[in-house]
């Protein structure tokens, strides 16, 4: 049984992974750097340099920016953030933003003197902001995680600085596993949580619903719910699916993340949701199997890192198969198994950015962990010594993340080099 204080950090790291964001995360956070930058230089800027990392570039380059009248890209993410960012809002800071700036957003991103480098030595998350007023000059850089501001300078002189990789207090991840996971999802006073998980149903079923109801990039989730016949696991995905179409396309909702991403919260909940619904759950049970999916998630996420060339809703679709074997009774042994089974059919899956098709790797990634799921329950199971499979789910967890964090630096480069070549 787990004790008090393991329970007090489990607690601790959902409150600080699932937390509110409007759009895309990474040109959120161009954005965001760019307000800080603003307001440092503290007069009107007239030209700026943004240096983003590769990856960066990838994630932001071609999703709508919310609040900007449709405007993609990194350089709408830049007008947004300095025309009428909230430098105080973190990933909300667009939220606010009225129509009447709308056109002052266009005519700074297509007007403004703005150059954007992409220099080798960065981080795979990186962001660096200079701005150049009449009389000043002002730096923000973010590195590491979306909101880690890590410089601040004005004139030259450093106003704020940290360390590298060191994020203010964050509880540590490496304190969770499988078992651990399932034993908290057990135990939990449910009061301790139920505010999160209570938003993050309300704020990404909301999302989902508004992508099935309106007209959103590649409509991956009314495809699936014309093209098939709505049965729970198809309506689980289509949700899903449509959630990330409306995300990616320019819908001002916000959504609950999960490490760091809108498309990772979305998918390591609204599966379990519609399943809990479709089955008549009671809510408390809701609630403790989205600790299981989001922890899941957050777990297998901790070894990949915040970007990677491995699509982070591998992780959280293998999450939520785990939080939809919780709602129909599972424990470790299911979970596991589950989880196994989902990370060894699609961890296959590439990350070539956040767009449209994101929504439909979404299903994709939803579909394995369902069907991983209903392979255990049928007596299959994928063994050790089955491609990157290992003996037992945190072996194969370390696998996972071997593979996305070492293997495939290589292939994100080539990735990128790929996408600027299609400009």
């Amino acid at each position: 049984m787990l004790n008090e204080e393991k329970i007090r950090q489990f607690a601790d790291i959902l409150r600080e992974e699932l937390v509110p964001a409007m759009g895309c995360t990474e040109p959120i956070s161009i954005a965001y750097a760019t307000a800080k930058a603003r307001d440092t230089l503290g007069e009107t800027p007239l030209k700026g340099e943004l240096a983003v990392s590769g990856n960066i570039l990838k994630n932001a380059k071609s999703v709508t920016v919310p609040h900007t009248g449709g405007l993609r890209g990194i350089k709408s993410a830049f007008s947004a953030g300095l025309v009428a960012g909230d430098g105080d809002a973190r990933l909300e800071v667009l939220s606010n933003v009225g129509k009447d700036k709308l056109a002052e957003i266009a005519k700074v991103r297509d007007e403004f003197d703005l150059t954007i480098v992409t220099p080798d030595d960065m981080r795979i998350f990186d962001i660096g902001v200079t701005l150049y007023g009449e009389k000043h000059t002002a730096y923000v850089r973010i590195a590491d995680t979306h909101t880690n501001v890590v410089c601040i300078k004005k004139d030259g002189e450093t106003v704020f600085e940290k360390p590298l990789e060191k994020q203010g207090k964050r509880t540590d991840r490496s304190i969770l596993n499988v078992q651990d996971i399932v034993e908290f999802a057990d135990c939990v006073d449910i009061e301790l949580v139920r505010d999160i998980l209570e938003r993050q149903i309300s704020y990404n079923m909301a999302i989902a619903e508004e992508g099935l109801r309106d007209d959103y990039g590649a409509n991956v989730g009314k495809v699936l719910m014309r093209a098939y016949q709505p049965d729970i696991k198809i309506t689980a995905k289509a949700y899903a699916a449509a959630a990330s179409d409306a995300r990616m396309n320019g819908c001002e909702l916000p959504v609950i993340i999960n490490s760091g991403s809108g498309n990772q919260g979305i998918t390591a909940s609204v599966p379990v949701i519609v399943y809990a619904n479709g089955l008549h759950t009671a809510k408390e049970k809701l609630l403790r199997a989205l600790c299981v999916s989001n922890l899941i998630t957050i777990h297998l996420k901790s070894g990949i890192g915040t970007l990677s060339a491995y699509c982070g809703v591998v992780s959280s679709g293998a999450g939520a198969g785990c939080g939809v074997a919780y709602l129909l009774g599972g424990k470790k042994a299911e979970i596991s198994h589950t989880l196994v089974n989902a990370l060894a059919i699609d961890s296959g899956i590439i990350c070539d950015g956040a767009k449209a098709s994101c929504a439909a790797k979404i299903a994709t990634a939803v579909e394995s962990g369902l069907l991983g799921l209903n392979m255990y329950y049928n007596g299959n199971e994928f063994y050790a010594g089955d491609g990157i499979v290992k003996k037992g789910v945190e072996e194969t967890i370390r696998s996972v993340s071997r593979l996305a964090y070492n293997g495939m630096r290589e292939t994100d480069k080539e990735i990128i080099r790929i996408m600027l070549d299609a400009e």
